[in-house]
């Protein structure tokens, strides 16, 4: 009895301590009864990144005067009519393959910041699988998932175009233009101010019936906006049994607005980001 006791006092502290960094209660006690390490996190307090495995580009720009949270923060800096940041294009970090993976991260945009007033854009962040190399570009892909602001409001999303000649074909919908995608939006505009905001994110593969050759509508997709949930779909397919040993395995922060499309220049900054199998507790507040 006093082991149970000594157990149960323990996880009820862990849940206060959650709980007073800005966890919500249900999210407190899915972390503090399954605590697991994250595959990654960033703090992005140096430009040291390569040596801290992540890849593809080689000049980052760390902002310590913005940062949320300890000596620094990343940088991506639009002058007019661009389309890639300068000082910083983005890069990329493998992981361990994993069906789940969740993402925490704090951002901020610039004061007056503007959208593209269309239906797309801009890109931000991706997540690819084991079905495709690591230089693979995200744009035609097995699968690649998506987390990204969009006209003021939180999208998750996935494309598989090159699953086009593949026997069960495409999971994510008709070519239009020659692209595809599902879109999972927030139902609220949540970017309104120029202040730091945590955003969480959460896919889940779908199962196969192996035995019927057909994919189950099983996948999950969320996502939360300062603790709040405010995508929720738990039906989803992102792939087919063309896939059976699908896995995630590479993260993607790749800040981009398409030819034309960005409004006038702006900043977003990134600080404290964290990929692993499960939840992870924002970082020093909201």
């Amino acid at each position: 009895m006093k082991t149970n006791l000594v157990a149960s006092l323990a996880c009820a502290a862990g849940l206060v301590l959650l709980a007073v960094r800005g966890c919500p209660a249900a999210k407190a006690a899915e972390v503090a009864t399954a605590p697991v390490s994250p595959f990654f996190s960033e703090s992005f307090d140096d430009a040291r990144l390569l040596q801290r495995g992540w890849y593809d580009e080689d000049k980052f720009t760390i902002a310590a005067k913005e940062a949320h949270t300890g000596s620094g923060c990343i940088e991506f800096r639009w002058p007019d009519g661009a389309s890639v940041p300068t000082g910083c294009a983005g890069m990329r970090r493998l992981f361990e393959p994993s069906e789940t993976v969740h993402l925490r991260f704090h951002m901020k945009l610039s004061k007056g910041w503007g959208w593209t007033g269309r239906g797309y854009h801009p890109h931000l962040i991706q997540f690819m699988t084991t079905e495709n190399d690591k230089w693979r570009g995200p744009a035609s892909s097995h699968l690649t998932v998506y987390v990204e602001p969009w006209d003021g409001r939180l999208r998750l999303a996935a494309q598989d175009i090159q699953n086009q000649d593949q026997p069960h074909g495409l999971t994510q919908g008709p070519l239009r233009g020659g692209f595809n995608g599902q879109m999972f939006d927030s139902a609220e505009t949540l970017f309104t101010d120029d202040q730091w905001h945590c955003i969480e994110a959460m896919f889940q593969l779908n199962t196969l019936d192996l035995k019927a050759d057909k994919p189950n509508a099983d996948g999950i997709v969320r996502a939360w906006f300062d603790g709040k949930l405010v995508v929720d779909r738990t039906n989803v397919v992102l792939r087919s049994t063309d896939f059976p040993k699908m896995k995630f395995n590479q993260f993607l922060l790749k800040p981009y607005f398409g030819p034309g499309l960005l409004p006038h220049a702006q900043t977003l900054w990134i600080d404290e980001l964290a990929v692993g199998p499960k939840g992870i507790a924002p970082v020093g507040g909201r």
